[in-house]
């Protein structure tokens, strides 16, 4: 409602006085303004009609905040006051490349700085530009660029091109701003926006979670022809997979006790039964677990599983996966925080 009176229609002098004092009346009864969010100019022109403002009336500024009352009691609904507003409001409610074309619009409408989104895209991204473009464009862009991104840049292209582009860059001195602008719009219209994922998750970590409800043989065999396939993506995959014995290196010992309430009783006793049954990481998961837990309830889950006896290799399998699928839960809820996984020794 400020905004409306600082920028509205109207004598803009009569307007801006009375956003002063709606402004002045609401600061000095200790009522913070979002003013911030008024554009620069509506800024300045609120300061300077605040240091003109000096006295006024006791009629006067009643007047003012009964205007100002009413004209908000009639508003039933605030909407964004431009495009990129409310693509802001839109952001994870519309498709990326429905939000990438209305911000292409905008930026064609307003005129915008086209460069800051060519430069913003990754080496890789901008190497297209590099191998297509004319050596006079590709040296404006490497001008643009900060030295660092320039560097590695330069350092993906092939020998001859990168001397061909280094040289014209000698040329770059006479080409004009207008003409710099115009090649910043014709690249960001055609590279400035690296294509939407059709996936949200990276490769490895959608992979991984495909082999985290696997068996375990399974995920095994396929992390080993991974190895030997692709090195650096079986690691990246086994980075994202998140098993029972995992717990010790994935989970905060203080937020065992928030997650195992999660889990059903039977599927927790079933899961650290087998688990110490079978020694090793497994065993050492499960007593990670009794120990992040109260010792009365750690007591009782012994007991229990004294009294299971020994428990079959796929019973076993299905509740430390459910276990596992609690903790999961929490962790996307934010009730808990997944460290990040060790890397493989080399």
């Amino acid at each position: 409602m400020v905004t409306g009176l600082v920028q509205g229609g109207g004598p803009a002098g009569s307007r801006r006085r009375k956003a002063a004092m709606v402004v002045q009346l609401a600061l000095s009864g200790g009522r913070p303004l979002p003013l911030d969010r008024l554009s620069e100019e509506a800024q300045i022109a609120l300061a300077r009609e605040l240091a003109t403002l000096n006295l006024v009336d006791q009629a006067t500024l009643d007047d003012v905040a009964a205007e100002f009352a009413a004209e908000l009691a009639g508003v039933a609904l605030s909407a964004p006051s431009s495009l990129d507003a409310a693509l802001k409001l839109l952001e994870g409610h519309i498709s990326p490349a429905a939000a990438a074309a209305l911000r292409d619009e905008h930026d064609r409408a307003t005129g915008a700085d086209p460069w800051p989104r060519v430069l913003a895209l990754d080496p890789e991204d901008l190497r297209p530009i590099m191998d297509s473009e004319s050596v006079e464009v590709c040296a404006v862009v490497l001008s643009k660029l900060p030295v660092a991104k320039a560097a590695q840049l330069l350092g993906l292209l092939p020998g001859e091109r990168a001397r061909r582009i280094t040289y014209a860059i000698s040329r770059t001195q006479a080409v004009s701003p207008a003409a710099v602008h115009r090649i910043g719009a014709a690249l960001a219209e055609t590279y400035g926006r690296a294509p939407a994922p059709a996936f949200a998750d990276k490769a490895g970590r959608r992979l991984g979670a495909i082999l985290n409800s696997s068996p375990a043989a399974t995920r095994e065999e396929l992390l080993a022809y991974l190895r030997d396939e692709d090195p650096a993506f079986a690691e990246e995959v086994r980075r994202a997979i998140f098993t029972f014995r995992d717990l010790p290196q994935r989970v905060a010992v203080q937020d065992i006790a928030k997650v195992i309430r999660l889990v059903d009783p039977a599927d927790l006793a079933t899961a650290l039964g087998a688990a110490i049954a079978s020694g090793g990481a497994l065993e050492a998961a499960a007593e990670f677990i009794l120990a992040g837990i109260s010792q009365r309830m750690a007591t009782a889950l012994r007991e229990e599983m004294a009294e299971r006896g020994t428990v079959p290799a796929e019973a076993a399998e299905t509740a430390q996966g459910r276990v596992i699928a609690a903790i999961r839960a929490a962790a996307d809820a934010g009730e808990i925080e997944l460290r990040t996984a060790p890397e493989t020794p080399p």
